[in-house]
């Protein structure tokens, strides 16, 4: 597949990231011409500098035979101009767009996108999917990284184990054994910073970071057996109210569950436009860093604390200096990945990278074929698909044990009809399941073969 990535920031670079490394090809395009050459020094793509929206640029990229172009530059103009000209000069068949600005994504505009007005096939909202993750972050406040899969059926929990789990040193085998009703399965550990798929020898030590696949109706029983308590989250505070702690804000009001909500901004002028889009949120404004005002806030009271301002050190700070007044819980918003070691040290809960949320939903439009879902886990290192099975697929009518999956995936959960199943080595496979994988990065070119989207779409 030919795909033309425009905006080589670091959404446009893990896109590339993804996509060259499945033997696409790629071409990226920025007017910036530092990120250009850090693209085509670091990864397998071809780099063309110039403004994106410009036909002579697109030319060049070469659009004239590209089956694809993501439009993620920072400009919402500028991407929304590449996909006209995309469309209307090129004809490149599938368009995707990165648009910021709330005012495009008014559904009551939703018609603006038709192919024969602004022809974007799949608008991506930063906002909105950050705003989704730090929502799912609350529900199960105990995990530094949750999601949903099988339409809300099944969970990834993100789950850190610590010295007083009951299930440490103990072989993976002998959970299974120990909770044989309990629908739930570790498909990934992280151990002194390296990601595996561990084996049913291997045992869950103080440190380790896990990811495990749950039933939704089974998640307390799980986070409960792995040491966690599952806490409602009635008192919360969100620090920074523009369009992604507005969008929390607005989606806990319009839960059935009362939830007391306060929001912290320091600029007067969003502070007074989330004041008034909000009907039973305290807006207070001011510095989030501020003693009194988080006082005010009455922090100390807090079930949790959410920072989402559009500055990192600010979100760590605020988020400290919550917890130190006696908050419960942070989440944090961080776009600087190298930061994200400082979470454990600086006792911070849970974080969202903005950037790795985008990037999961750009994947999961770019897979496209029988792929309903894209996660993309750490940075880069291991994504969760969730696939229909094809009548043509190699996997199709066999047993788990008789399909020969790279050493580097696991399968979390498979949908027959409306029953979620845990699955064994002896669970068959059958056409028109759905089913989710936990595969390590360097084997996903392998797992899309055997789903055969590659066929389905390519």
């Amino acid at each position: 597949m030919k795909v033309i990535i425009c905006g080589a920031g670091q959404v446009g670079w893990q896109i590339a990231r993804h996509l060259s490394g499945e033997n696409n090809d790629v071409t990226v395009v920025d007017n910036n011409p530092t990120l250009v050459r850090r693209a085509t020094d670091t990864l397998d793509v071809q780099g063309i500098s110039g403004f994106a929206s410009y036909p002579d640029v697109l030319d060049r990229a070469g659009a004239r035979d590209a089956d694809m172009i993501i439009a993620a530059t920072h400009s919402d103009e500028v991407n929304m101009v590449t996909c006209q000209v995309a469309h209307s000069v090129f004809a490149i068949g599938r368009k995707i767009a990165r648009l910021r600005s709330q005012s495009y994504l008014d559904a009551i505009y939703a018609d603006l996108y038709r192919r024969d007005h602004l022809p974007i096939d799949v608008v991506i909202s930063p906002e909105k999917e950050v705003a989704e993750a730090a929502l799912q972050r609350l529900a199960a406040p105990s995990t530094f990284d949750t999601e949903s899969f099988l339409d809300g059926a099944a969970q990834l929990l993100g789950i850190a184990i610590d010295e007083d789990c009951p299930v440490i040193n103990t072989p993976l085998r002998q959970l299974t054994d120990l909770f044989s009703t309990l629908r739930a399965i570790v498909v990934g550990v992280r151990r002194q910073g390296a990601l595996f798929v561990p084996s049913a020898g291997d045992q869950l030590f103080p440190g380790d970071e896990c990811y495990i696949f749950s039933d939704t109706h089974d998640v307390s029983r799980t986070l409960e057996i792995f040491g966690k308590k599952q806490e409602k989250q009635e008192r919360i505070v969100i620090i920074g109210g523009g369009n992604v702690g507005l969008d929390v804000a607005q989606k806990l009001e319009a839960r059935t569950e009362r939830v007391r909500v306060k929001v912290i901004e320091m600029d007067r002028e969003i502070a007074e436009t989330a004041a008034d889009a909000l009907d039973r949120t305290i807006v207070l404004h001011g510095d989030g860093l501020e003693t009194g005002l988080l006082e005010e806030a009455q922090i100390g009271s807090a079930d949790a604390v959410l920072a989402v301002t559009d500055d990192d050190k600010t979100n760590l700070l605020a988020s400290v200096r919550a917890k130190e007044l006696g908050c419960q819980m942070a989440i944090t918003l961080i776009n600087d990945p190298t930061l994200i070691p400082l979470m454990g040290p600086l006792d911070i809960d849970a974080y969202i990278n903005p950037r790795a949320t985008t990037v999961s939903s750009i994947l999961r439009h770019i897979r496209h074929g029988r792929v309903r879902q894209v996660y993309s886990i750490g940075d880069a290192e291991a994504e969760v698909i969730e696939a229909h099975v094809l009548g043509t697929s190699p996997i199709a009518g066999k047993a788990v044990k008789d399909v020969a999956f790279p050493e580097g995936t696991k399968i979390g959960a498979i949908l027959k009809g409306s029953e979620i199943i845990k699955p064994d080595g002896n669970t068959r496979i059958d056409e028109g399941d759905v089913i989710t994988i936990f595969v390590l990065a360097e084997d996903v070119p392998e797992i899309e073969r055997l789903l055969q989207v590659s066929i389905d779409f390519f």
